[in-house]
This record gives C-alpha cells, sequence and structure tokens, in this order.
C-alpha cells in the first residue's frame, strides 16, 4: 500500500519528502560523528630534549643536569654551533639517586660507541628538596615528617660514585655548581644550595675536576634572570646562564 500510495505522489512532493529523509540521515550521520572521541594533539617535545646529528670533525659535549640545565640547553647549543655537538639525555636527570640509575644509558646518548669530549654535569637542586615521609610531592622544610630526598650523607656518597663512572669516558669533566634556592621557594630551604654545593665541592677537589661555578654567577643577577619565589630562571635567564657554561665548556675544548 505504502509503495502504492508513494508511486502516486507528484514529482515535486515526492522529491520533497526525499530531500526531508536525506537531510534527517546527514544529521544523524554528524550527530554520530561528533559522538566519537577526538584525536589528541600530539604532544610537543622540548626541543631541548630533542636527540642532535653530530657535525662531523667537531667534539662531542654532554650535558648533564635537571631543568635548570633543560633551561640552558638550547641556547648553549646555539652558542657552540660550529665549536661542538651539544648533547643530552632526553630526561630531567633529577637526584643523584636517578643518576646511579641511568647514567650508563645517558653516557650512550647520540650512539653508544661514540666517545665524550667534555661532561658539563650537575646534580643538587632534586636531592636537597623536602618531601613526605612517602617521598611524594614537595613538602614543608619546618614540617616534623618532611625529609630530604637524598640526605647531605648520601649526596655525598652518590656524586663521588657518579663523578668515578664519568671519569671513565676519558672526557674531561667540569661539574657545575648548584643554582641558589630564593625566599619562598616550595620544598626547600634558602642556604641548601650553599651547603650541598660545599659538599660537591669537596668530592670535586677530591676527584681532581674542575668547577664552573654557576652559583656565584647566577646569584650576582638573581633579580634580573630569576622567577620569582621559583628555583627556575625566566627565558632570557637561562640564556645568560648559557653564556656562562658555553665558555667554561669552550676552556675545557681549548685545554684538550
Amino acid at each position: 500500500m505504502l509503495k502504492s500510495q508513494t508511486m502516486n505522489l507528484p514529482l515535486s512532493r515526492f522529491l520533497r519528502a526525499f530531500a526531508s529523509v536525506s537531510i534527517v540521515c546527514a544529521l544523524a550521520v554528524s550527530a554520530s560523528a561528533d559522538t566519537k572521541p577526538k584525536a589528541k594533539p600530539a604532544k610537543k617535545v622540548n626541543p631541548a630534549l630533542a636527540q642532535v646529528e653530530d657535525v662531523a670533525g667537531l667534539p662531542r659535549v654532554l650535558l648533564l643536569g635537571d631543568s635548570i640545565s633543560i633551561g640552558y640547553t638550547v641556547a648553549v647549543r646555539k652558542q657552540l654551533e660550529g665549536v661542538a655537538n651539544v648533547h643530552r639525555p632526553a630526561a630531567n636527570c633529577g637526584p643523584t639517586t636517578r643518576g646511579l640509575a641511568a647514567i650508563d644509558s645517558w653516557l650512550e646518548t647520540g650512539g653508544a660507541d661514540k666517545k665524550w669530549d667534555v661532561i658539563h654535569f650537575n646534580w643538587g637542586l632534586h636531592d636537597m628538596k623536602y618531601q613526605d615521609k612517602a617521598g611524594k610531592g614537595l613538602a614543608d622544610p619546618a614540617a616534623a615528617d618532611s625529609v630530604q630526598q637524598v640526605p647531605p650523607a648520601d649526596y655525598e656518597k652518590n656524586l663521588t660514585s657518579l663523578v668515578e663512572r664519568l671519569k671513565e669516558t676519558g672526557a674531561t669533566l667540569i661539574w657545575c655548581s648548584t643554582t641558589p634556592v630564593p625566599e619562598g621557594s616550595n620544598g626547600r630551604k634558602v642556604g641548601d644550595s650553599v651547603a650541598y654545593n660545599a659538599i660537591a665541592a669537596k668530592v670535586m677537589k677530591a676527584e681532581g675536576v674542575a668547577t664552573d661555578d654557576l652559583y656565584s654567577f647566577a646569584n650576582e643577577r638573581l633579580a634580573e634572570i630569576q622567577l620569582p619565589a621559583n628555583v627556575h630562571f625566566s627565558p632570557e635567564g637561562s640564556a645568560k646562564l648559557a653564556e656562562q657554561v658555553s665558555a667554561e665548556i669552550k676552556k675545557a675544548l681549548a685545554k684538550r
């Protein structure tokens, strides 16, 4: 019956009915498509963590350190362009405990069969930070139950082991002193950089390793380059730190 009635409809009415059905179907398909989960945009890779290809004939430099070093990596690469191939692991090197666990793989950055000419390295800001007893988050240093991630005695022992491993590479080593902790910085105490740097200085003297005194360099211009109540630096500040780091690396390369 329905078929018969449809066949008897005037052509104009039939076409209008067909168009209406088509629109409803299209809207249904569109609504169905909108309910499908959308793919998340690809996460941008920090250019500092991007791996670089060596330029043949140039010495190889490895930067090891936490987010402070990540901040100055790109600028150091630019400042040493044509002078050295500057690499770093695709990671925040964190505290000395992480360093001990990952140092062998980090030394293979850019190729396990390749040698390093200079290694510029730092650990400290993560070691000295305060956490709760479960080892999570950032805790108030004044709280009775807060503990440092790596206490001073362990820091000295770990750092000594790391330096001994780095010396096995035959590279010229440059210890980079830990930058200052400002007032109001969460999870750390003002003055702890000084205390941990004193421990590091003792280790470096015993091991015969040169020091890039980035602490003093930064401390002289903190108001200009460091973020307020934060251990990190502005982009301009990181570029300024890179100038100091690059200068020390150039000195080390010139002596090889």
